[in-house]
């Protein structure tokens, strides 16, 4: 444990702070006129999260086969209206619609745009794989700090009525529904990594330094919103702790992978409190 003491601890972040603090006050000498990528990447984040609550989260999956038949698609659409008659089939369909369009939005389009409109390369926003397990440490003690509040957590009725998203029928099997949407689910958090700790972080940390992740955590704290209220507030450190990571490490990996086990640990908690474990 002496490696993960308060000390170490402060003095990993103080050096994080003055790292990035550094390179922003470099860069500011350096181009002192309106920053252009600034204007692109906080305007990019407002067409994703627009597109992501109205078209995705507060949407409906039968979008997509009443626009296959609009373009002529209408065999493709009647398949898809067959395959989700059964309630649990429509449940499966709006959670997997709405999967599919947090990797659109956050990644696709973040992506197209470092490409296209900011002319750099992909992996220079937080898809750095080299020297990240130097630092696994801090994404292992976060989740072993983490395994206390959600046991307490997971035994509240409000936790339970919300995890997991695939609500189970009595006797339903876990496979294939439930399986094929926990896969869907991991997918999900690795895009949000990319657009949150990767794209905003990396595209505004020339500029803001440290900041970047501040403001990067102003909006990932909204999009908790209608969660319960703890779990909220959870996000507002995590937000901060996994920015401050992806600053130092340059690489979003493993605070996704963090993102998954407490991900799982909530559902299957959930499912153990619901005697369905």
């Amino acid at each position: 444990m002496s490696n993960v003491s308060p000390t170490r601890v402060s003095g990993q972040l103080r050096a994080i702070f003055e790292q990035a603090q550094e390179e922003s006050a470099v860069h500011a000498a350096k181009h002192p006129e309106p920053d252009r990528k600034v204007i692109i990447v906080l305007l990019t984040t407002c067409v994703i999260l627009t597109l992501q609550n109205y078209v995705f989260r507060n949407g409906s999956f039968e979008q997509v086969p009443a626009l296959l038949e609009w373009f002529g698609g209408r065999d493709l659409a009647a398949w898809i209206y067959v395959r989700t008659y059964e309630i649990q089939d429509r449940q499966l369909a709006q959670l997997l619609f709405w999967a599919a369009g947090s990797v659109m939005t956050y990644v696709i389009i973040p992506a197209s745009v470092i490409r296209l409109l900011l002319h750099e390369r992909i992996a220079d926003y937080g898809l750095n794989f080299r020297g990240i397990f130097r630092s696994s440490w801090v994404y292992l003690a976060m989740f072993l700090f983490m395994i206390g509040p959600l046991a307490l957590a997971s035994q509240t009725q409000a936790f339970q009525a919300k995890y997991p998203f695939y609500h189970l029928q009595p006797g339903e099997p876990f496979w294939p529904r439930l399986w094929i949407w926990e896969m869907a689910y991991v997918g999900q958090f690795f895009a949000l990594e990319f657009f949150f700790r990767g794209f905003m972080v990396h595209g505004l940390r020339q500029r803001f330094g440290t900041y970047a992740v501040f403001a990067m955590t102003v909006p990932y704290c909204m999009i908790h919103f209608g969660k319960p209220m703890a779990e909220t507030f959870a996000a507002i450190g995590a937000g901060v702790i996994l920015g401050l990571m992806s600053l130092k490490t340059r690489s979003i990996w493993f605070g996704a992978c963090l993102h998954v086990a407490v991900a799982m640990s909530m559902d299957f908690l959930s499912l153990w409190h619901k005697g369905m474990l």
